[in-house]
């Protein structure tokens, strides 16, 4: 029997089926497709653009945003060194959509810590001068610190902002070294000031915003003691760009002007060439300087073995002494040198001699230097703010294993003098006999040989070499002749001339 011609009599038929409503499950579709765009473009918005102050904000909740990091000097991000005159160049003639995408782009990198950029990070290089320097506070943009308004030296139509994080503690020291007057020196050797925000200001002079990726400790030359700076925890990004608002930077740059009228020298009449004697250049009197860790030395002590005393010759009868035969003198007493630890004990010394001198060589070399009493800093026109290790503590290298840098030979130094070295690091080879030496400095000058003489080829006779060696390491007598290769060469720290033509080159030693 075929049930199908009775389908609908049968109890257990089943019930009819709905049709589907295919316009609401349209619109569903579409609403979740929404929301996944919604949440795709969302997720980019607040993850590609963490400079902004509400993409922060939500990182921030998300643990998603890293602390600054701190660099080490030879593992920082690759990166251009531009001197004030190129920084201006490259970002005044940018468009008010292209500044505002660069300032983006570099203000990302830093929260990123550098990581996946494109390009090369812009340090600056030069010479600036504070105007004002003020404390940073929870309604900055950097919550902790201080940050130095200061104008270039070599350029004024542009204008840095300099800052420096610190904790609480070390905001007193900070504010009694970092005075109107002082003079920041970056350079490319000790610095990492990284631009992080370009701000073109009305009148069309550019405010640059630079932060110091090495974070190091400081130390003032006449004794007000250390401090360090540290990494930010934080951004306050609502703050907004610069440090220094409109307001604050006007009243800084009138006060700054006042400033420099008061500290003027006074005019004493029209000087006439040849007549009026040329002020001299004096050293800077104080100097904000960057200190590194120093390397323990352990003090070496020689080992002695005792020498034996000779055996008495004998005497013949009569108290004459054999023929051909002379009286051996006596041995001199003992005598305690002293001497460096790796000097050699004097002859006939005992070991127990050697053994009472080692501790107290020992306790000399290890003992610090007493700390210098603090004293009070007074602005003046001399001071210099720099983070060249002005206290014989830098780091020393293998021969041939220095950081890359330019190799000139002495011939050089004049064309040197007049481009200046632009925070470029430059070594020095060449051939020197030692002038003058003292504890930690020996002054050179350049050996010319016979045809060089007489060709007049090289460096000039008025060069002057000053090297400074590092604690612990003597200089080379006087008299002395010196040779040094592109394997071991010296590292040019600063070139000046004189009024008479004479080249002062100071460098130091950094081979180990």
């Amino acid at each position: 029997m075929d049930h199908g011609y009775f389908r609908y009599d049968e109890p257990y038929a089943g019930p009819k089926r709905r049709k589907a409503n295919l316009f609401a499950w349209t619109i569903v579709i579409l609403l979740l497709t929404g929301m996944m765009l919604a949440a795709w473009l969302g997720s980019f918005y607040i993850f590609g653009q963490p400079e902004r102050p509400d993409s922060y904000r939500i990182l921030q909740k998300l643990g998603k945003v890293e602390q600054p990091k701190r660099f080490q000097l030879t593992a920082a991000p690759s990166g251009e060194f531009l001197t004030s005159k190129r920084i201006y160049e490259r970002y005044h003639a940018m468009r008010p959509a292209e500044l505002a995408k660069t300032n983006a782009e570099l203000a990302r990198n830093f929260i990123r810590n550098f990581q996946n950029m494109a390009g090369q990070v812009p340090y600056v290089v030069g010479r600036f001068t504070i105007m004002e320097a003020r404390e940073l506070g929870p309604n900055d943009l950097f919550t902790s610190g201080m940050v130095a308004l200061t104008n270039a030296s070599d350029y004024g139509e542009l204008l840095l902002e300099h800052v420096y994080p610190a904790d609480a503690q070390a905001v007193p020291l900070m504010k009694q070294t970092l005075v109107t007057g002082l003079e920041i020196k970056l350079e490319r050797l000790h610095d990492l000031s990284a631009v992080i925000h370009v701000e073109r200001l009305r009148d069309g002079r550019l405010l640059l915003t630079a932060v110091p990726l090495l974070y190091g400790s400081y130390t003032v030359t006449q004794g007000l003691g250390t401090f360090s700076l540290e990494p930010p925890f934080d951004l306050n990004m609502d703050a907004g760009w610069p440090i220094f608002k409109e307001p604050a930077r006007r009243a800084a740059e009138e006060r700054f002007a006042h400033y420099r009228q008061k500290v003027a020298p006074p005019a004493t009449g029209i000087p006439l060439p040849g007549l009026s004697p040329e002020a001299t250049p004096s050293a800077p009197t104080n100097e904000l300087v960057r200190i590194e860790t120093a390397i323990a030395v352990t003090p070496r002590v020689a080992e002695v073995t005792p020498t034996p005393e000779p055996e008495p010759t004998a005497t013949p009868k009569g108290g004459k002494l054999a023929k051909g035969k002379k009286a051996s003198p006596s041995p001199a007493p003992a005598a305690v040198a002293a001497a460096s630890p790796d000097a050699s004990p004097p002859a006939g010394s005992t070991p127990a001699t050697v053994a009472a001198a080692a501790p107290a060589a020992e306790a000399q070399i290890a003992t610090p230097p007493a700390a210098p009493t603090a004293a009070p800093i007074t602005p003046t026109a001399n001071m210099a703010l720099a983070s060249t290790a002005g206290v014989a503590n830098w780091k020393t290298f293998p021969p041939g294993k220095m950081p890359a840098g330019r190799l000139i030979t002495t011939g050089d130094l004049q064309d040197l003098a007049d481009r200046g070295m632009a925070g470029e690091r430059v070594y020095l080879r060449g051939q020197f006999v030692v002038n003058f030496a003292e504890s930690n400095r020996a002054v050179l000058r350049p050996r010319s040989g016979v045809a060089q003489s007489v060709l007049r080829l090289g460096a000039p006779s008025s060069t002057r070499v000053i090297v400074e060696f590092p604690a612990g390491r003597p200089p080379p007598e006087q008299g002395s002749v010196v040779n040094r290769d592109e394997q071991r060469p010296y590292e040019i720290t600063e070139v000046r001339r004189q009024a008479d033509g004479q080249l002062n080159v100071f460098v130091r030693e950094i081979m180990q």
